[in-house]
């Protein structure tokens, strides 16, 4: 090789690592100064729910931490899809986040037949925040008193019961997933999601529902539904006489419920992901954060962005057989 070349070539590649260092000191401090402006947190389900109502919670303990306002930016529609794209598609800055039920998210690769986003390739997962297991409640007018006796009478009567559910949610699938394991058929009654779903029971407009604890338990409490089990592994500590329903004979193992987690771009830089997730896993340690989830029957679950990451994978591969069974598909 000529020297001039060689000089040339040289030159190339320190160039190519010095903008390479650059860009890399660049990232780092950007990570330092984050946040410096207010940031959106996007809830992709309507106000009331569960993920609204922990993105308020967690969202004013962030504001607290890094005195900057975690402004709450709703957007319901299509299962979260809706908003995880709008959050998909912003600056990858840390400015744009979104707190959801995870849940959902692994479902929907199998559930629709088109996707904005791939949930392993164009996400990146921050934190878990907790799991909910799902109440499993009658309108109080429905003659039965356990899962085992609902089974039996959806069998009685296939196509009797009405079931409101947000299609394709995780909801439905916990109820796909039961008819599965049972053989019990019921009418799913398509809803905007947990507040309507709940509205169309305690009416009598609807008779079967499952939702999350801490939307569905103030209406056990005032005797609007009637509660039969929750769907945990163990029984719940505030509800000790509740059976879950994998007490009930043939459906050893059966768990379903919300998880809920904070979701940004694939391409946030890595050091304002652990930045977050040691934020949130510290809040989640607090007291009083701990009281206010468990007294309303949900758990902490604080994970790493990779065990998180991990969780969702797995998720995604055991509803995309449920699906898959069940022939159910949303254009």
């Amino acid at each position: 090789m000529r020297p001039d070349t060689t000089i040339r070539v040289l030159k190339f590649f320190g160039l190519a690592l010095l903008g390479s260092w650059l860009a890399t000191a660049q990232t780092l401090i950007q990570a330092e100064l984050w946040p410096a402006k207010p940031i959106r947190l996007i809830v992709p389900f309507p106000t009331g729910g569960t993920s609204d109502i922990l993105a308020r919670m967690i969202g004013q303990k962030l504001t607290e931490a890094w005195n900057q306002p975690l402004v709450v930016d709703s957007r319901p529609g299509a299962n979260g899809n809706i908003g995880v794209d709008i959050m998909a598609r912003a600056p990858a800055d840390g400015y744009t986040l979104c707190l959801m039920d995870v849940g959902n998210l692994s479902i929907s690769p199998s559930m629709y037949t088109k996707m904005p986003f791939d949930i392993l390739r164009d996400l990146a997962t921050l934190s878990m925040i907790s799991y909910s297991p799902h109440l499993v409640t009658v309108h109080p007018s429905v003659p039965v008193n356990s899962v085992g006796e609902l089974i039996a009478l959806a069998k009685k009567k296939p196509g009797k019961l009405n079931f409101p559910v947000g299609l394709g949610s995780a909801v439905h699938l916990a109820g796909l997933a039961l008819e599965q394991r049972t053989g019990a058929h019921w009418v799913y009654v398509p809803t905007k999601g947990g507040t309507q779903s709940i509205l169309t029971v305690t009416t009598g407009e609807a008779d079967l529902l499952f939702m999350g604890i801490l939307q569905s338990l103030p209406h056990v409490k005032s005797g609007r539904l009637k509660l039969i089990a929750v769907s945990s592994t163990k029984r719940d500590p505030h509800l000790p006489n509740t059976p879950t329903v994998a007490e009930t004979p043939g459906l050893e193992g059966f768990t379903t419920g919300s998880y809920q987690g904070l979701i940004a771009q694939a391409k946030l830089p890595h050091e304002i992901i652990q930045k977050i997730n040691l934020e949130v896993g510290r809040i989640l340690g607090f007291s009083d954060v701990k009281e206010k989830l468990l007294s309303q029957g949900t758990l902490p679950l604080p994970m790493s962005p990779t065990e998180m990451g991990q969780w969702l994978a797995n998720e995604k591969q055991r509803w995309a057989q449920v699906v898959r069974l069940s022939g159910f598909k949303i254009e």
